[in-house]
């Protein structure tokens, strides 16, 4: 009888210690869901870097509005495209104009007439730009009050529906944090084009810099500035944008010319004066038919910043592709 009790008691011993080693990983695997086998961590997967990718002008209006319309839909533009735009942990455009669900007043002008120039962009847009990972704009530009307040809170509600984030508003946020595998990105909007003085407005723009100092491993500043058509940037830009940099911003991403502009390094920091145009119907030039792209690649341990270019190009049927 004792016997009998004395294997009954070690077999239960025995039953427990097998169902407590289930319950632990061997040390190199992880615990998988269900219906998935656990496999050994593969350490080139954890990612020790963040990518983010800055495209210049996106304008989803006029001829872009007509060539999504004929072609099925939106997603059509970035068909050629969408790839490499997902190949990125986010995608920052200058959403040039308020989505609105207003009729399109451009779509029909021809250059040089007045409604050529209001833009307003169909409310399926912002599904599209969270579809294609822009998933945070720039509203800091001349063409965002195009259907005035108004338009500009639709805007604000068709992304804040669809969880694209955006600053730069004429009212609010100037600015806007990302935190990404733990690294904290800043992106601070310099609009040249707001209704306040240009010393008002550098001076905000150099006290926000400053402030997000404080909180941000990489402070970016995005400004909408310039002239058009320009193959250069003017003296007063490069005098700002170094003042910029000497506030402590660490990069610098130019749109409006709606060309590309040369890049410049200032104290070991980047400056793109513009990217030129991302999406845009302004067939009329090579250099307008032109973008760039700049991937930047943040060293999630010492913050470090490197860089790579994407060449894009504008075809006249309204996509987007990359030039080889």
């Amino acid at each position: 009888m004792k016997s009998s009790k004395k294997f009954i008691l070690i077999s239960v011993l025995l039953t427990a210690i097998l169902v407590a080693v289930s319950l632990f990983s061997f040390p190199g695997q992880i615990k998988s869901p269900i219906g998935q086998s656990n496999k050994p961590v593969d350490k080139v997967l954890q990612k020790e870097y963040v990518k983010i990718l800055f495209v210049g002008d996106l304008m989803f209006d006029r001829g872009i509005r007509y060539y999504a319309n004929k072609n099925g839909g939106n997603n059509f533009v970035f068909e050629k495209i969408y790839e490499t735009l997902l190949d990125n942990d986010l995608v920052l455009a200058n959403l040039e104009g308020p989505i609105t669900n207003n009729e399109s007043v451009s779509i029909i002008t021809q250059p040089g007439e007045t409604n050529n120039y209001f833009f307003t962009f169909d409310p399926s847009v912002a599904k599209t730009l969270f579809q294609n990972n822009i998933k945070l704009v720039n509203l800091g530009n001349n063409h965002i009050l195009n259907f005035g307040r108004n338009g500009l809170e639709s805007t604000k509600s068709y992304l804040d529906k669809v969880g694209v984030g955006y600053f730069g508003s004429p009212d609010y946020p100037k600015s806007i944090s990302t935190r990404i595998r733990g690294t904290d990105v800043t992106y601070i909007s310099y609009n040249e084009f707001v209704y306040l003085d240009q010393e008002t407005n550098q001076k905000s723009t150099i006290e926000e810099i400053q402030k997000s100092k404080s909180f941000s491993d990489i402070v970016i500043i995005f400004c909408h500035w310039g002239v058009e058509y320009a193959s250069e940037p003017t003296e007063a830009q490069k005098e700002l944008a170094h003042k910029f940099i000497d506030a402590g911003a660490d990069l610098i991403i130019g749109s409006h010319p709606h060309v590309i502009q040369p890049a410049e390094t200032y104290k070991e920091k980047r400056i793109y004066y513009s990217l030129g145009n991302f999406v845009f119907d302004q067939y009329f030039s090579e250099e307008t038919k032109k973008g760039l792209g700049v991937i930047v690649k943040i060293d999630n341990q010492s913050k470090n910043i490197d860089f790579e270019e994407i060449s894009f190009y504008l075809q006249p049927n309204g996509q987007t592709t990359i030039k080889q």
